[in-house]
This record gives C-alpha cells, sequence and structure tokens, in this order.
C-alpha cells in the first residue's frame, strides 16, 4: 500500500524488523543495508513509493544508527506517513541535486562492506560506488539469505489465507471444461478465480497440456487441450501481500496406466518430501527424499528442478530446497514441496504444496486432494 503501514503489521513490528536487519548486518561483519524499492523495503517499512523510476529512493540501515528513509522530494509527502508510522527518519532530495551525496553522508566514510538489495538499479550502485569510491558491497540474497525467511504468527495466518484461496481456485477450476479450449483459456480463467478469491496479483498461471506439460515453465500458449491430455496447473500470486503457489496435475478423460503410475510416483516423492520436514533438518534433505521416490522407480533423469523454494511478500525467495543447502530448518520457514516428472515430448506431472515448519514437523498450507484428478 503506498505510503502507509498495511494491516496487521503495526510501527512496532516495522521498527522490529529494522533492529533485526541492522543487527544481522552486523553480524554477518557488514557496515550496513541499502534497501530499494521491493519486497525488502515492504517487508521492513510497509511503504511502496507511488511509481519506480530512475529517482533514487532507498532506506539505509545501520547498527547504532536510527533507519533513514531517503528519497525524491516528490514523493516526500506519501513517503512522510510510512516514516511517522514506522518510526523512520526522512531525509528528501530535489532533482538537481546529487542524491548519492546525500545517500553517502548517512554512510560510514572509511568505507566499509554494505549489504544491498538485489533488485536495485545498477545506476544507483554505481552511482554510490562514485560517492564512496572505499565501500563494497555484497547482494541481500548472498549476504543475507534468511532475512525474510522465518514468519511471525500475523505473516503464517496471511500465508494461510493466500494458501486457501488457490485452494478455492482449484476446486472451481477442475469444474470448468478442458477438452477443445487452448491453454489461455484455462489460464485467463485461472487468473480470474485467483482474483475473486481475493489476490490482488496474479504472478503467474502455467497450464502445461500433453507434451507442453514436459515444460515446468511452459506458462500458457494458444495449444488446444484435447481429450486424454495430462494438464499441469501451477498458479500462484499475492493476496494481501503474501503469496501462493500451488501446482496439480489433471487429466482430460480416463488415464493410461502408464501415466497413473507416474502421477502416483510423483505424489508420493511430494508426500516423502513433506514428512522430511522438521526443525534441525538440513533444506538439502526435503529434496534427497522426495527425489529418491523418483529416482528409485526410475524416472530420475526427469526431475530437473529443485524441490522447493521458500514464500512470503515474494513468491519465490530462500530458502531453497535443493541438493547442497545445509541451511537448518527452523519454526516459521515457508516454502513449496514440488517434485515433478518431465517425461520429453509426451507429459509431465507436478504436485506442489506451500509448507510451513511447525515445532515438530510440517503443516501444508495447501489442502486439495493430491490424487488423481479427472476432468472433462
Amino acid at each position: 500500500m503506498t505510503g502507509t503501514t498495511p494491516a496487521p503489521f503495526t510501527a512496532a513490528d516495522y521498527s522490529a524488523r529494522m533492529e533485526r536487519a541492522a543487527r544481522a548486518a552486523a553480524d554477518a561483519g557488514l557496515a550496513g543495508l541499502l534497501v530499494a524499492p521491493g519486497p525488502d523495503m515492504v517487508w521492513l517499512t510497509g511503504y511502496t513509493p507511488t511509481a519506480v523510476t530512475e529517482r533514487l529512493t532507498v532506506l539505509v540501515l545501520a547498527p547504532g544508527r536510527d533507519p533513514v528513509l531517503v528519497v525524491p522530494a516528490l514523493e516526500a509527502p506519501d513517503a512522510e506517513q510510512a516514516a511517522g508510522a514506522t518510526a523512520l527518519t526522512l531525509r528528501d532530495w530535489t532533482d538537481g541535486k546529487d542524491p548519492y551525496a546525500v545517500t553517502a553522508g548517512l554512510l560510514d566514510d572509511r568505507g566499509g562492506r554494505f549489504g544491498i538489495s538485489d533488485n536495485t538499479w545498477a545506476m544507483h550502485l554505481l552511482g554510490l560506488q562514485r560517492a564512496l569510491p572505499d565501500t563494497s558491497y555484497a547482494s541481500l540474497t548472498d549476504a543475507l539469505p534468511m532475512l525474510r525467511a522465518v514468519k511471525d504468527a500475523a505473516e503464517l495466518e496471511l500465508l494461510a489465507a493466500a494458501g486457501a484461496a488457490a485452494d478455492a481456485t482449484f476446486e472451481a477450476i477442475r469444474k470448468v471444461p478442458f477438452a477443445g479450449r487452448r491453454e489461455s483459456d484455462v489460464g485467463h480463467d485461472l487468473a480470474g478465480l485467483l482474483r475473486r478469491f481475493g489476490h490482488s496479483q496474479v504472478d503467474f498461471t502455467i497450464v502445461g497440456s500433453g507434451p507442453n506439460g514436459a515444460n515446468p515453465h511452459h506458462e500458457v500458449g494458444d495449444r488446444v487441450i484435447r481429450p486424454g491430455d495430462m494438464v499441469v496447473l501451477d498458479f500462484g500470486g499475492l493476496k494481501d501481500g503474501y503469496g501462493s503457489d500451488t501446482t496439480r496435475t489433471v487429466h482430460v478423460g480416463e488415464p493410461t496406466e502408464e501415466e497413473r503410475r507416474v502421477h502416483d510416483v510423483v505424489r508420493a516423492a511430494q508426500e516423502a518430501g513433506f514428512q522430511a520436514v522438521r526443525p534441525g533438518a538440513a533444506c538439502q534433505e526435503v529434496d534427497r527424499a522426495a527425489r529418491a521416490v523418483i529416482a528409485d522407480a526410475g524416472y530420475g533423469e526427469y526431475f530437473i528442478h529443485r524441490t522447493g523454494h521458500g514464500i512470503g511478500v515474494t513468491t519465490h525467495e530462500p530458502p531453497y530446497m535443493i541438493e547442497g543447502e545445509e541451511q537448518p530448518l527452523v519454526p516459521g520457514m515457508c516454502f513449496s514441496v514440488e517434485p515433478g516428472v518431465y517425461l520429453p515430448g509426451r507429459f509431465g506431472v507436478r504436485i506442489e504444496d506451500i509448507v510451513t515448519v511447525t515445532e515438530d514437523g510440517g503443516r501444508r498450507l495447501n489442502n486439495t486432494s493430491r490424487e488423481m484428478v479427472i476432468v472433462d
């Protein structure tokens, strides 16, 4: 919400997040954080600029210092609302002035290494480097990958509500005709249903029918869906600022024995990945559990992506369920568990739920049937 603090979060919530981020920066050996408009700024302050332009807007966080939001003067009225609601100090600059000099004055002129938002424009990073040539920068994803990973109770409620809205979307889409319609028609239906059930933003509507289902990120095309097609449906977006993402694979008419077998393998792999979720387990253990089921069934070479990704104020963020990721799972983390099998030129199957780590295991935030669903 532009310039305001959206419910249910309070000024105290945002202040605590900024303090936590500054402490995490210090613990990581950083001199501070520079946060550009985008998901990090929304999560830390609740502020979204009226429009993201070439004019520099940046939140400056440093240990032991009050947070400062640097904004163009023409956006100061909106920014003042956020600053007043979250105990931010506002520093504006007018056209014709050097915004990098303004920002540099808030940083340690002796140099240092700063974390910076991944989505910062290159021109802004280069401008800061010119103003402070002794500084260096690390992306927030590399420097503080778990900054937003552990959700509080209010965030979990919002993620659960987004998941329920995605479930309602699936229950509705399974009742519409598939055969004889284009993938793009079904994708349009999915987008409309997500919005009907409360999403303000639709990020993706993948409809992969028949051989298109063997491409995990096919999205939609003009292919006409036919009787006998397997159809991968993967869709999600943002509801009240938090993400949804679920996948179910349906079949138009009765499936073949092989199609049922592959679907059963993926369903068992998804269950194994879910059962591996517990506090203290490494992220890679979730991937290993799901992947082992598919490999043992003889389809290992056809599972061609990671098992999962985090979700929060964006639909894809750390942590990642992938081999080599030793980050321990912590209660409050939320991520997808979405194994798949993709047979080139034939069909694909993927089943995905969002899962949150609890004190003694995991809890699914998607609860529609994972059995084979037959559609018309």
